[in-house]
């Protein structure tokens, strides 16, 4: 009888590990790909239609908002007793023939307790007058990256060169990138109620808070047009930028690179990185309350459209790789082009995005929304600069 049972075990054990490993085989057949059925950005939760600006700012942006708060990254905490920054001019650095360089550490204070981001900024030497900045969120070990002057995932001669402010932060500062410690910044030490919250903020939320405290300190230096600001994330960072870019309207510019699931691309697709895949392999980037979707997209009162919706009508710009199709280069496309709508309709600040996607490499530019589509691996390119360097150029001439 033991045997019969222990048999029966190590079948279901089996059988259990068979069906968990085919739900997370991700699809990359369009033929497999669910109908599509998304939610009207201009039909609000009771019913209403929304049909111009007042009616989208005071009605229906406001409870997207709440909504994916709610239902995706979390609260986004603003309240804190005090901030500071303390400057340091760094003399030697690898880039110091064309830039100066100074390091600002943000402190917040709530509660008692305190938290440190370190800001690393580049001004091009010789500059005269306020110039624009570029903040990029980044993933990877700044110290290091900053060291690599080949590595084009922060170029800081392109963007010196475009007469543009170089600013960057390590997302360690804020929440460290790691399912084990990723409490031990700001929601350890600054809001630590968040963590008992089903709709509680957790890693992405916290990066897209740092960000709001890089602009706090763009806003009080003179040398800084805070009103000509882009930010930059690729991949979990373009994540962050999206939530950041939604909730701070202080952004010029919104740029998410590659940023997928979670991020630009549709979740109902169901495509390449699918909800539960993502919340399985990074389970504290979201908040609780998204877990409650793996394998049922169908059931998510929101995608990720309606997130790029909420940026207008700033500048947005959504970015893909061909060889990326984990981040659902496609579906990234429609959510830009969904959102639109919104840019079109609401604010009549923009002419129409082609209907369909194009899987050959190509970028469409308007006034307000850019797109590209590039060959290559997962990657922030010296490609995707280019293109996100000359729509800002563009954007802030205006």
């Amino acid at each position: 009888m033991l045997q019969k049972t222990v048999f029966a075990c190590i079948t279901l054990i089996s059988l259990t590990a068979t069906m968990t490993m085919a739900q997370q085989e991700p699809n990359y057949d369009e033929s497999k790909v669910p109908a599509l059925s998304i939610p009207d950005v201009f039909i609000s939760q009771d019913g209403k239609l929304i049909k111009d600006a007042n009616d989208w700012e005071k009605v229906r942006r406001t409870e997207i908002l709440q909504l994916f708060a709610d239902e995706v990254y979390g609260e986004l905490p603003q309240d804190f007793d005090k901030i500071s920054f303390e400057e340091q001019v760094v003399s030697e650095h690898p880039y110091s023939d064309f830039s100066n360089m100074k390091t600002v550490e943000i402190q917040v204070e709530r509660s008692g307790k305190q938290n440190t981001v370190k800001l690393h900024l580049f001004f091009p030497k010789g500059f005269t007058g306020v110039l624009p900045v570029v903040l990029v969120i980044s993933h990877r070990n700044v110290s290091e990256l900053l060291k690599d002057t080949a590595d084009r995932f922060f170029p800081i001669d392109e963007i010196i060169g475009k007469g543009m402010v170089a600013a960057v932060f390590d997302v360690e500062d804020v929440s460290p990138d790691d399912k084990e410690r990723f409490s031990q910044g700001i929601l350890g030490r600054l809001y630590p109620e968040q963590l008992q919250m089903t709709n509680g903020m957790r890693g992405l939320g916290a990066w897209a808070w740092g960000a709001m405290r890089a602009m706090d300190y763009f806003e009080q230096n003179p040398e800084i047009d805070d009103k000509r600001a882009m930010l930059v994330g690729h991949s979990r960072g373009g994540k962050a930028a999206l939530w950041c870019g939604a909730n701070d309207t202080r952004w010029a510019i919104t740029v998410a690179n590659e940023s997928g699931c979670g991020g630009a691309a549709l979740s109902k697709r169901k495509f390449g990185e699918t909800v539960e895949r993502i919340n399985t392999t990074f389970p504290f980037w979201f908040t609780d309350n998204f877990k409650k979707y793996n394998g049922r997209e169908e059931s998510l009162p929101l995608d990720q459209h309606m997130l790029l919706s909420l940026i207008a009508p700033r500048g947005l710009y959504v970015a893909s790789s061909k060889d990326d199709q984990w981040a659902d280069p496609k579906g990234e496309y429609l959510s830009l082009l969904f959102a639109s709508r919104v840019y079109g309709e609401i604010y009549q600040t923009l002419q129409e995005l082609p209907e369909t996607f194009n899987s050959e490499v190509n970028t469409v530019q308007l006034e307000h929304l850019g797109y590209h589509l590039r060959e290559g691996a997962h990657d922030l390119s010296a490609y995707d600069w280019e293109r996100f360097l000359d729509f800002a150029e563009k954007r802030f001439k205006k």
